[in-house]
């Protein structure tokens, strides 16, 4: 991302639900990723993470916000990202995600009006009507703009995860702190 506050032009509303946030969930497919899954002829399976998307996460969580992935799928390569982002909180294989997330919420004694969460696609709606700050990649479904507070400018997988934190950490006063482990 450029200089330029991604925070520029958001409303009070959302800006006010972003400074609540102390938890952020994921989905993985279109979020993390550019959402295509891409097998090899011996069955293996590949997905692209975007390493700024993992050095913000790493910022985001050092400034307090529990971070968490709730996906339907299951694979070894979540599991490793999310091990290498020290995410702590992973649901794979989340059938419904949305008793995973109120489940997440009360184990961490949290309200959902402090809780967002990123989906991009129809079986994150349930989630995303019951998160605090319902966040989208530019590449979301149609059907799920209007029950989204955020959408990134940029795509699943090439930084819409970046763009999300960042604004958070500007929203709740911590990007300064964040940038400043850096300088």
């Amino acid at each position: 991302m450029n200089s330029e506050d991604p925070t520029r032009g958001l409303s009070r509303d959302v800006l006010d639900r972003c400074a609540r946030i102390r938890l952020l969930s994921l989905d993985v497919d279109g979020v993390l990723t550019d959402g295509r899954l891409i097998y090899d002829e011996t069955g293996g399976e590949a997905k692209a993470f975007s390493t700024q998307d993992g050095q913000a996460l790493k910022m985001l969580a050092a400034t307090g916000v529990t971070l968490a992935i709730i996906t339907g799928r299951r694979s070894e390569l979540v599991a490793r990202r999310s091990a290498e982002l020290r995410i702590t909180h992973l649901h794979q294989g989340a059938e419904d995600k949305r008793a995973t997330f109120r489940a997440l919420l009360e184990q961490l004694d949290l309200d959902a009006s402090q809780a967002a969460h990123m989906g991009d696609d129809i079986p994150d709606l349930p989630v995303l009507r019951d998160a605090g700050l319902a966040l989208a990649p530019a590449n979301l479904h149609p059907a799920l703009r209007p029950h989204v507070h955020l959408v990134t400018r940029t795509a699943g997988g090439d930084g819409a995860v970046r763009e999300a934190c960042e604004i958070l950490m500007r929203a709740r006063g911590t990007w300064d702190e964040a940038l400043a482990a850096w300088l």
